[in-house]
């Protein structure tokens, strides 16, 4: 029985290893990806601030007699807005193109360090260390400025790059 051999990395799709930009010599800078960033702070941004003006509004209309209403809108809205983020930054950035909407405008794409295409746990869990990022005043963030690799805190929690895809 003939063994078969393990898929390419996705940096090998017509290139070898070390001459393209996809190639994980090839990181996406620290510049390009606060860009990447910015553009999808402003497509997940824009369903947040809609979302989040229900509850506004359901108070506005209903005024103090039906407190318990609003609360449950304001729960309702916040939970929607972070399912809503995770599975954006998740289900695209598992996808065939290992990217969110802002990554690939910039032709970044995320990999695992061996450059396979990341699993939706994988995706999952780089999405939730990005908290951790966050959490220590954004240093973790920082850390792709000075790391090799261009890699921040969540990449390494996440056995992650981000390379450029063109």
């Amino acid at each position: 029985m003939a063994s078969v051999p393990p898929a390419q990395p996705v940096w090998q799709d017509s290139q070898s290893v070390g001459t393209g930009p996809q190639d994980p010599a090839h990181p996406g800078g620290f510049w390009l990806r606060i860009a990447a960033a910015m553009i999808d702070g402003v497509i997940v941004g824009i369903p947040t601030v809609i979302v989040l003006c229900v509850p506004a509004m359901v108070a506005h209309f209903t005024g103090d007699k039906n407190q318990g209403l609003v609360d449950s809108a304001v729960v309702l809205a916040t939970v929607a807005v972070l399912v809503g983020n995770w599975l954006y930054f998740s289900l695209l950035e598992s996808s065939a193109r290992g990217a969110t909407l802002g990554k690939r405008a910039l032709g970044l794409r995320v990999v695992t360090s061996q450059g396979r295409r990341l699993t939706f746990l994988n995706a999952t869990g780089r999405y939730f260390a990005k908290f951790i990022s966050a959490l220590i005043l954004g240093i973790g963030y920082l850390l792709a400025a000075f790391t090799s690799g261009k890699r921040a805190l969540h990449d390494f929690m996440a056995d992650t790059l981000v390379i450029r895809s063109r």
